[in-house]
């Protein structure tokens, strides 16, 4: 090799690494993640349910994108606890049920106001989060797992029975469509929104995508603070952490009154959404679905959390309903063809969704213990730029 040439290898190098340095740093900027967060709001529904191609391949429609959403942001809210802080809960559907719930009567008996029942129910979930976060966090370990779990299914029977004239019992709590008023009084949630319909289709969603962006520009400045830090010390060492003098104990509690608030905004965006609140809103499979999609997107990981709630809702309503795949499909004339295959019966993935599910859980938490598929696509993008400095 002359000179010349391995000069000119060692100039595109340095070039290629000041510009991936560059890249990282623009990414980690509180302005750039929150652009790429609402970007990515905005293009979701169209290529989730309405692009060419993709959207056939999927089979993805536009509630299943604003659910994926609702559940993205209850994800982020446990995330905060569980992630960063390092406590596990078996009871966030007290605060995701209890956001609903508040929301919901104070729609049917209030007023009907979608900014209003976000409010209510968000503060609603962050009181009820302060008490049994008082309670809760006297114990660590299993046993507060366990007292969270305990105080949710309390919680639960209480609606089904002593509070059924409120909650609705067993069938839950009907708020209605026409109770719920348009938006800022004269936006019809329903109606298409002007110039960019194609894109986010409906108000809803732009009120749930802005629920979104605002819940991640909220979680990323926490975590960036001072507060975040010792978020961190506290999942990483506890002990360590009350020896440099740290209140613990009231981190922790705001960590927990957080996450509460964040999962009843998102409660009262499904009471919203559904214009009713199932009581299993409370019951313990909420609690331990938001488990399950936090360690499938990624536990500790801000957008691992909306990957983990899409991928379980993806296949607990997607796969069920599948009778047909695309093996060929048509683009103007270049590609004539079928465009589905039905498929033969013992081929039909329908009735094994929680199958998949499963091995998908234990594949995830096997290869990828310590990210999920935001660890999957971090360590993907390392790889990538590696080869890009020319380190392997």
């Amino acid at each position: 090799m002359s000179d010349e040439t391995r000069v000119e290898r060692e100039g595109v190098a340095t070039e290629r690494e000041g510009l991936l340095a560059t890249w990282a740093e623009l990414r980690e900027r509180e302005s750039v993640v929150v652009a790429g967060t609402a970007l990515a709001v905005l293009l979701f529904p169209y290529l989730f349910a309405r692009a060419p191609v993709v959207s056939d391949a999927l089979q993805g429609y536009q509630s299943l994108a604003e659910l994926i959403l609702i559940w993205g942001i209850f994800v982020i809210g446990y995330d905060l606890l569980h992630g960063y802080t390092g406590l596990l809960s078996f009871g966030h559907a007290a605060f995701w049920g209890g956001g609903a719930y508040a929301a919901g009567v104070f729609a049917a008996n209030v007023s009907g106001s979608p900014l209003a029942m976000l409010v209510v129910g968000t503060v609603f979930a962050a009181l009820l989060a302060w008490v049994l976060g008082f309670l809760s966090l006297r114990r660590g370990g299993i046993y507060f797992a366990i007292l969270t779990l305990a105080f949710a299914q309390m919680l639960y029977y209480m609606a089904l029975q002593p509070l059924a004239s409120i909650t609705g019992g067993d069938n839950g709590l009907g708020i209605g469509r026409r109770t719920i008023d348009p938006l800022l009084g004269f936006i019809p949630l329903e109606a298409g929104v002007p110039v960019i319909t194609e894109l986010v289709s409906t108000w809803m969603y732009m009120l749930i995508g802005g629920a979104m962006v605002f819940t991640v520009a909220v979680a990323y400045r926490v975590l960036n603070s001072p507060y975040g830090m010792v978020f961190r010390a506290i999942r990483e060492n506890e002990q360590r952490a009350e020896f440099v003098g740290l209140n613990v104990w009231r981190y922790k509690l705001m960590a927990f009154v957080i996450s509460g608030a964040i999962a009843g905004l998102a409660g009262a965006l499904f009471a919203i959404h559904n214009a009713r609140v199932p009581v299993e809103s409370l019951f313990w499979t909420t609690s331990g679905e938001v488990v399950i999609m936090s360690v499938i997107g990624g536990v500790g990981s801000l957008f691992g959390a909306p990957l983990g709630a899409a991928v379980y809702l993806y296949i607990a309503n997607v796969i069920p309903g599948i009778r047909e795949v695309m093996l060929f499909t048509q683009i103007d004339k270049l590609f004539p063809g079928p465009q589905a295959v039905v498929l033969p019966e013992w081929a039909n993935p329908a009735p094994y969704w929680h199958l998949i599910l499963g091995v998908l859980f234990v594949a995830i938490v096997v290869f990828f213990p310590r990210g999920g598929v935001w660890g999957g696509i971090k360590d993907l993008r390392r790889t990538v730029a590696e080869r890009l400095r020319g380190d392997r």
